[in-house]
């Protein structure tokens, strides 16, 4: 990303210009007089603490020692951290100021802002996936389930990025003595170089030992599990517009197809209706399927991660391998797609999709594979994770 690399501290003098940080990113600006938990924040408002971070970050020499595009990766990452904060921040009924969701929310967030400015989709869902975790680090030793976290983490970006992320996001504040944090962030650290997932993603026997491992995740990771199954569900996820019917035509055209488009008009359903009646509708389709033990393609915009578990759920549960299709393209294509259609899904409709949108990574499926449309040399561009 052009911007990030310009904005970047780079030696051999390491400064910060935050003056141009603030020219060039909206969002940054829009941190300036959000309110923060005097308790962990007494330094200012979120766009201080943003800027403190990112100071913090270049003098890390961990950081420092990095990679140049590794060091832009996570100086991104840093600069987009809290920039859910302007809408998850809340008074609760005692008046203490809270941004609960804000991690999440910044995954969602980034991904957007990264993908209208054209970032490259692993560069963009690496530093989302810092963004949504940056908190892990503090408390992670808390949680029974944090060898399924380190692994997840691992596989979408990496947890030695985590860390840089954390120590910067810590010593950024003013809010007392830090050791305590600083020696959970260390801890993390030993934790995932233990569990061989530090600086890499963390490896299973195969892709159906995974698959199974963030199902169940008391299984062992290293337990080469037997490949039971009898079928394969191909699930689509994708805005409106992203190619979804193309890809299917071109790549699985003789595999049956359960629609959600073709059952909303099959049932008289608007876009902008309850969907549940189209939902159950698929299901019973999928089911009939499954039980028969027969390859299909699920085609939905699963644009979420929870409507996509619910599909790929159903069809393990009958065995079958799931291989999810991820497919998107730049905003204005997407537009333009969307312009020539007879029958368009409306712009209120997509708005709320792009706003949920999570894109699908190696735990959620026996493979994923995340597909670029409509780029500017006119070629895609396929890549499995």
């Amino acid at each position: 990303m052009r911007l990030f690399d310009e904005l970047c501290p780079a030696p051999p003098y390491w400064g910060l210009d935050w003056g141009r940080v603030r020219e060039a990113f909206a969002w940054v600006r829009d941190l300036a007089g959000v309110e923060q938990d005097p308790v962990h924040h007494a330094e200012g408002d979120v766009e201080v603490h943003t800027r403190m971070a990112c100071e913090a970050l270049s003098e890390l020499p961990e950081w420092r020692a990095r990679p140049a595009d590794e060091r832009v990766r996570i100086f991104a990452a840093v600069l987009l951290h809290d920039v859910a904060k302007p809408l998850c921040t809340r008074r609760d009924e005692d008046g203490r100021v809270t941004a609960h969701g804000h991690s999440r929310g910044g995954d969602l967030l980034a991904r957007r802002i990264l993908w209208e400015s054209g970032a490259p989709i692993e560069w963009r869902e690496h530093v989302a996936a810092l963004v949504r975790h940056h908190q892990v680090p503090f408390w992670a030793l808390e949680r029974p389930d944090l060898r399924q976290i380190a692994f997840r983490a691992s596989l979408l970006a990496r947890n030695d990025d985590l860390v840089v992320l954390a120590t910067a996001d810590i010593l950024g504040r003013h809010c007392g003595d830090t050791s305590e944090v600083l020696d959970n962030i260390g801890l993390y650290a030993e934790y995932c170089a233990e569990q061989r997932c530090l600086d890499t993603p963390r490896a299973f026997p195969s892709d159906h030992a995974r698959f199974w491992f963030f199902r169940r995740p008391d299984r062992d990771p290293d337990y080469a599990a037997h490949d039971d199954t009898r079928l394969t569900v191909t699930v689509m996820s994708g805005l409106p517009g992203a190619g979804k019917d193309h890809w299917i035509g071109a790549n699985r055209p003789d595999v049956p197809v359960v629609s959600l488009d073709a059952l909303r008009t099959e049932l008289g359903v608007r876009p902008t209706a309850d969907q549940r009646p189209v939902a159950a509708a698929a299901a019973e389709r999928a089911r009939e399927h499954l039980r028969a033990g027969r390859s299909f393609v699920w085609n939905a915009t699963h644009v979420s991660r929870d409507l996509r578990g619910r599909s790929v759920s159903l069809a393990a549960d009958y065995r079958a391998r799931v291989e999810i299709v991820a497919l998107e393209a730049p905003p204005r294509v997407l537009g333009e797609r969307m312009d020539r259609r007879s029958a368009p899904v409306p712009r209120a409709a997509v708005e709320r999709l792009v706003r949920r949108w999570e894109c699908p990574d190696p735990t959620e499926a026996h493979r994923v594979t995340r597909l670029a449309t409509g780029e500017a040399s006119g070629q895609d561009r396929t890549r499995r994770v």
